[in-house]
């Protein structure tokens, strides 16, 4: 008898077109394979041989979470080089080491969560550092070059699949689970969508994430935006993954439903296809998806377009053809070329922001590096494990030569004495490993418990001197001699266990209070304080210990020696990216912490030839008038000692730019949870004050002369040129930029807005000729009387320089577009979240489900006005639709009351509009002003008669 070979089922077949595949795939799946297919970590079907598959794989600046692997700049870091060929090389780079590592490691992911695309409109948001720039053009470039690189370029089958982050409108920690960014039409389209909209557009993007927080008082799991505008922007299936544990918020901490099986359901038909709650346990969302089926909240249809669009992803990354996958068998990891890459990275994100002259340092000149961050190399919470690390000393001994560099970090050396007269003393911890917290890797970090086979605390006659930082408003780490971080574990016992600060929930950082004579050392991560006790040192809830802090030295002293006996003084100040500003927690002030502020004033005053090296996740306001230099780099990775140095010296010159304003004082900044970007006046588009640094500022060791500036509108294209030549005698790159402003507008518009960029390389005496091509479309905004794009007819000025500032060449073209037409009140009425300018007013939800009403920010009026409104030959009625409790007043041109409408009684709910009607006379055209008072939700305004 002759055995017959089974039939390849078509899912197998790759000659078969993708959705044919899915569809096989998707009949042959039981319900209940379905349903387990929707959690994050999916199960492997073995008598259909489909593997296990888990979405999300953290590579925001490299692979993260998962041990080792070669750390690249932040991403704000990445923003600041202007140079998306560059980005894209990384996002290449990283997408071969998450190949390579998956080959050993099958707990690494080929669905990276990454890169995140909200927009740096605030910066005190604590996760800046995660997000390229402020500008949504120069956001989706980077982001775009960045899924490029992670996606690989072959045409079918994808490399890993890129997750944007966080959709939409997520620039605030401060209780981002409850707080509703209320984003008006004009921000929503010009601003939070675009920078998705034209990654996505781009077609390397597998999907996005939602964001924790509410968009016009709905949650982002739960967006009709996700069906509205992400799913229209490509022809691939986009898969959304839910943000960890967002499922179970919307009803433990939104309330925004009643039950989980209600909460699921809709975010499943709004458009999440894949639920990231509950870590590795799936039992408990599949149990809800199961619940709202039963409940005949949810089709098997419903289900069918989740697992639908994840398959196709899985499809797209060869996991069903590993005879074809070109990925497959590939990757590379901690290659030569990869080092190399990260140190050009590292260099070209440094931003030279002042320069009297000083730099590049010659090559005999004696340094005195100093600062909390001289010798560091600080990861964040999405850095991989660090392989090679450099510091700037590091860097600075390499270049210069370690007998030319003196080096002072500038702690106060502290001992703690208790009540009894002991100091705290850090026992010998012999033989102890030398253990990097994450080294192993770890699907969930999070979940790293502290190490406990140190031995703890004690105390003695003597003590133990350690090194103590504030890090800003009394946050504080404490460091023992062998370099090791006073930390509490499990067990509440204070060891010197950490290498470095770090963990969800940070155990290695402390406040001194105030008690009487002395101090309570309280633990932060726990809320405690440390108590010495007969069994130790730990942390309790009841008889804290009264320390004395002896000090044996300050930081400044230790600077003030080392700066003056140097010829220049590098000050490298900064933030540690685990402290104050980071994910769960916002910034309070622009400053630089006082204890650095005081190391900085110690080296000026021992040393006028002062450069102050920022290495930080944000923009600090730091005064520059009597420093010689100031770079800023975001934390630079593994190479960014090196890099650093190498900028110092002159083997580079300095080409990164600002990727974000930085803003002179806190008070030029608007309240964090206020987004509209048009009417608070924020960002270079719309700021109106003098910052400290404009956005894409950045000098160099050259000069540069711009000219022949040309522009043209041919069709749907303005075509415009100019030239850039380098006038100096180094060889440098320039970050050449296009501004546009509309000269006439009808409508608030952007002071300027970036239209394109180049970064060019050139020669002493060499020019580049640029060329762009413009759409049209750039030149639009979104029109809220016609509910569309629109460009404006007449002048468009063109502005093209080295910085939104730094404006050398102007010009201006002609734009045909649309004339302005009123509002067609007669018609449509009008969309109460449509308004032209807004006070005291917040957008909300009108249903649960979609479209937006608005109401009072607060107890008092709110108003809001409606430019152009053609009534034509007059009407006499208008109904107002409302829900809730309070009044709508009525007027036009900003004169008397025509009309004030009031429910007779509260509706009873936020979502049961009434429609409410009274007599006016109008005729013509004329804006409307409405105020509105009391918690009363309006949702659309009509005329008739």
């Amino acid at each position: 008898m002759t055995a017959h070979t089974p039939p390849t089922a078509p899912f197998r077949d790759p000659q078969l077109p993708l959705a044919k595949r899915v569809d096989d795939l998707l009949g042959r799946l039981t319900l209940d394979e379905k349903i387990s297919f929707l959690h994050q970590f999916a199960p492997a079907v073995d008598r259909l041989g489909v593997a296990a598959f888990r979405t999300g794989q953290e590579a925001l600046h490299g692979v993260a979470w998962m041990g080792p692997a070669t750390v690249f700049p932040q991403a704000v870091g990445l923003g600041a080089t202007w140079n998306p060929e560059l980005v894209r090389r990384v996002g290449d780079a990283v997408s071969k080491e998450v190949r390579a590592m998956r080959a050993k490691d099958d707990r690494v992911g080929l669905n990276v969560w990454a890169p995140t695309v909200n927009l740096l409109r605030h910066p005190l948001w604590g996760r800046n550092e995660e997000g390229y720039s402020e500008d949504p053009k120069l956001t989706s470039a980077i982001a775009t070059a960045y899924t490029h690189g992670l996606r690989g370029d072959h045409p079918t089958y994808w490399r890993t699949a890129p997750v944007l982050k966080h959709w939409l409108a997520h620039n605030n920690e401060t209780d981002r689970a409850t707080t509703s960014s209320s984003v008006r039409p004009r921000v929503l389209h010009e601003y939070d969508l675009r920078a998705f909209r034209e990654t996505v557009e781009a077609g390397a993007v597998a999907g996005v994430m939602p964001a924790y927080n509410l968009v016009n008082g709905r949650p982002n799991h739960v967006s009709p935006y996700l069906a509205e505008h992400l799913r229209t922007w490509s022809d691939e299936d986009l898969l959304v993954c839910s943000d960890a544990g967002a499922p179970t918020n919307l009803v433990d901490a939104e309330h925004y439903f009643d039950t989980h099986e209600e909460a699921t359901a809709a975010s499943l038909v709004a458009g999440v296809d894949s639920f990231t709650d509950h870590g590795t346990d799936s039992s408990q969302m599949t149990g809800r998806l199961r619940g709202a089926l039963e409940r005949g909240l949810l089709t098997e249809a419903d289900l069918d377009t989740a697992v639908r669009r994840q398959l196709s992803v899985r499809f797209r990354l060869g996991e069903f053809d590993p005879d074809h996958d070109p990925h497959g068998a590939t990757g590379e990891f901690d290659t030569p070329a990869h080092r190399a890459l990260a140190q050009e990275a590292a260099e070209q994100a440094i931003v030279l922001l002042k320069n009297d002259g000083v730099l590049p340092l010659a090559r005999d000149t004696r340094i005195a590096v100093v600062g909390l961050l001289a010798d560091e190399c600080k990861l964040d919470w999405y850095s991989g494990t660090l392989i090679h690390r450099s510091t700037p000393l590091e860097g600075l001994y390499e270049r210069f030569g370690a007998e030319r560099v003196e080096f002072a970090e500038g702690v106060d050396r502290v001992r703690l004495k208790t009540s009894a007269g002991a100091f705290l003393h850090v026992p010998v911890a012999e033989g102890a490993a030398d253990e990097v917290r994450g080294a192993e890797g770890a699907l969930d970090p999070a979940l790293l418990a502290g190490r406990t086979d140190l031995p703890p605390l004690t105390t003695d006659a003597a003590g133990t001197e350690l090194a103590l930082v504030d890090w800003g408003e009394g946050v504080l780490t404490l460091r023992a001699p062998d370099g090791r971080y006073l930390s509490v574990a499990e067990d509440g016992c204070l060891r010197a266990s950490a290498d470095q600060p770090g963990g969800w929930v940070v155990q290695e950082t402390f406040r001194l209070e105030p008690h009487g004579d002395g101090h309570l050392l309280k633990h932060l991560g726990t809320g405690r304080h440390v108590c010495v006790s007969a069994d130790g040192v730990k942390v309790a809830d009841t008889d804290p210990e009264v320390f004395e802090l002896v000090v044996a030295e300050r930081g400044e002293e230790a600077v003030a020696r080392a700066a003056a006996a140097a010829d220049v003084v590098v000050v490298v100040a900064g933030n540690d990216p685990h402290i104050n500003g980071r994910e769960t927690e916002d910034r309070t002030t622009l400053c630089l912490p006082g204890h650095q502020e005081r190391l900085l004033r110690a080296a000026r005053a021992a040393n006028p030839a002062t450069v102050l090296a920022l290495v930080s996740a944000y923009p600090y306001a730091v005064d520059p008038a009597e420093l010689s230099a100031v770079l800023w780099t975001a934390h630079g990775g593994q190479a960014a000692g090196t890099a650093l140095a190498r900028v110092l010296a002159g083997d580079v010159c300095p080409a990164g730019r600002l990727p974000q304003t930085w803003y002179a004082d806190d008070a030029d900044l608007p309240g964090l949870l206020d987004y509209d970007v048009i009417g608070a006046h924020q960002t270079y588009l719309y700021f109106e004050g003098t910052p400290l640094f404009p956005f894409g500022h950045g000098l160099s060791y050259t000069s540069f002369a711009y000219g022949g500036l040309t522009a043209r509108a041919e069709g749907e294209t303005v075509r415009v040129s100019f030239s850039v030549t380098n006038t100096g005698d180094v060889t440098a790159d320039e970050v050449a930029q296009l501004y546009t402003r509309a000269v006439d507008a009808s409508v608030p518009r952007p002071r300027r807005a970036l239209l394109d960029h180049r970064r060019v390389t050139l020669a002493p005496g060499a020019t580049a000729e640029l060329d762009f091509d413009v759409p049209l479309g750039a030149f639009a905004f979104w029109d809220v009387a016609q509910d569309r794009w629109r460009v404006e007819p007449g002048a468009h000025e063109l502005l093209a320089g080295a910085s939104v500032e730094d404006v050398r060449l102007r010009t201006t073209v002609m734009l045909d577009g649309e004339p302005a037409l009123p509002r067609a009140v007669l018609t449509k009425g009008l969309a109460a979240a449509g308004f032209d300018e807004q006070s005291g007013i917040e957008i909300v939800d009108r249903t649960k489900v979609s479209g937006d009403a608005v109401t009072a920010a607060g107890p008092e009026t709110g108003e809001l006005v409606y430019r152009a409104c053609d009534f034509g030959r007059g009407v006499s009625q208008v109904t107002v639709e409302v829900a809730g409790e309070g009044t709508v007043e009525l007027s036009l041109d900003g004169g008397p009351a025509l009309a004030v409408l009031s429910p007779a009684a509260p509706t009873s709910g936020p979502y049961d509009y009434v429609a409410l009607s009274a007599s006016i006379a109008a005729a013509g055209v004329h804006d409307v002003h409405l105020r509105l008072r009391g918690p009363l939700r309006l949702a659309h305004v009509g005329f008739s008669g």
